[in-house]
């Protein structure tokens, strides 16, 4: 009995080294990127772009997903906007290199705030605010919470209404106590370095996953022992929170734009998205054929074409999403062809 437990404890402490070692590593490959600012009690990470001396868009905050830092929409939005608006990129409260503050950051409401705060230490008043997935639920947090401040919202792939059924067993484990925490020091970061090509595949499914995509975005952060119960937390939380505040998204007044595809095998979009375009009066529900879980990559000139609708250009945004549909249907075709086409005897297979 008491060798088992030698040996039980030997195999723990060796996996949380283990463990400390692989996250050390990982902030060694993804080292910062962005400048740390207090906001109050801790410090949030972002990368803050300047606007041109004539700017032809307000400012722009982006707010990532569940599992995600700023890399993630920095490297989808920041090539096509840069030099035409001021840009903010945030690593979410406990998230990439972000302090996580007090428990209220566990929730979408109080990450928002903390954004709000950011936004005022960085000189922005006002701005258009960019949601994915989880982000979303902050985006649309924040356009409750700070009307005088959002100039309108897009959300994208959003997850914001309570929905049927659970989370992942690895979230709900992550937050027992004791063993959650073990969990994470332990075994969580060794098995999500094996499935951090499958797991990004699969969240752009069915469109193709960007060949550079976890080199520049940084994936890896969030295997991290103490990034990963955040980011767990926030998943454990969100579904309490979208039920209490899902109901008031009637009061959001900002023009918003709500971009999905019917094709997303993350969050349902029949649930979200448009549940999202009933509550809000006004917005407008782009529905994409052929998309999954990521238009921010996928349809990235549809959701710059949203950002221009709502700082005033005229934009015929349901002709910009049947274009998408149009260019959709093509890859589609030509990677089922590629898929399906018979091979030679003569090649190797």
């Amino acid at each position: 009995m008491l060798a088992a437990l030698l040996l039980l404890a030997t195999l723990t402490i060796t996996s949380v080294g283990y463990s400390v070692w692989q996250a050390r590593r990982i902030s060694a490959l993804f080292p910062n990127l962005g400048d740390l600012v207090d906001v109050g009690g801790f410090r949030m990470n972002c990368v803050h772009v300047d606007a041109p001396g004539s700017p032809d868009l307000p400012p722009i905050v982006f707010i990532h997903g569940a599992g995600g830092n700023l890399l993630d929409q920095m490297h989808a939005f920041r090539p096509v906007l840069e030099g035409r608006a001021e840009l903010l990129f945030v690593d979410r409260p406990g998230h990439g290199y972000s302090e996580r503050g007090g428990t209220v950051n566990g929730l979408p409401d109080g990450q928002a705030e903390a954004i709000a705060r950011l936004m005022e230490r960085r000189g922005i008043d006002r701005a258009i605010v960019v949601g994915h997935s989880f982000g979303a639920a902050i985006a649309a947090s924040f356009a409750l919470r700070h009307p005088e401040r959002t100039m309108g919202v897009v959300l994208l792939a959003p997850a914001t209404h309570p929905w049927p059924g659970g989370i992942d067993w690895y979230f709900s484990l992550a937050t027992l106590p004791c063993l959650g925490w073990l969990f994470a020091h332990t075994v969580a970061t060794p098995l999500g370095l094996r499935r951090i090509d499958s797991a990004t595949r699969s969240i752009f499914s069915p469109n193709e996953r960007p060949l550079d995509y976890i080199g520049k975005t940084a994936p890896h952060l969030v295997l991290r022992p103490t990034t990963f119960l955040n980011n767990a937390i926030d998943v454990a939380n969100l579904h309490a929170y979208v039920t209490r505040v899902s109901p008031r998204y009637a009061e959001i007044a900002a023009p918003t734009v709500v971009i999905t595809g019917d094709s997303d095998a993350i969050v349902l979009a029949d649930v979200h998205a448009r549940g999202l375009a009933r509550d809000i009066a006004g917005s407008e529900l782009l529905w994409i054929a052929n998309l999954g879980h990521k238009p921010d990559y996928v349809v990235t000139d549809v959701v710059v074409a949203a950002i221009e609708k709502l700082a005033g250009k005229p934009r015929d945004l349901q002709e910009a999403a049947r274009l998408a549909e149009a260019r959709l249907a093509v890859n589609d075709a030509s990677m089922q062809e590629k898929s399906y086409t018979p091979v030679s005897p003569s090649e190797p297979i």
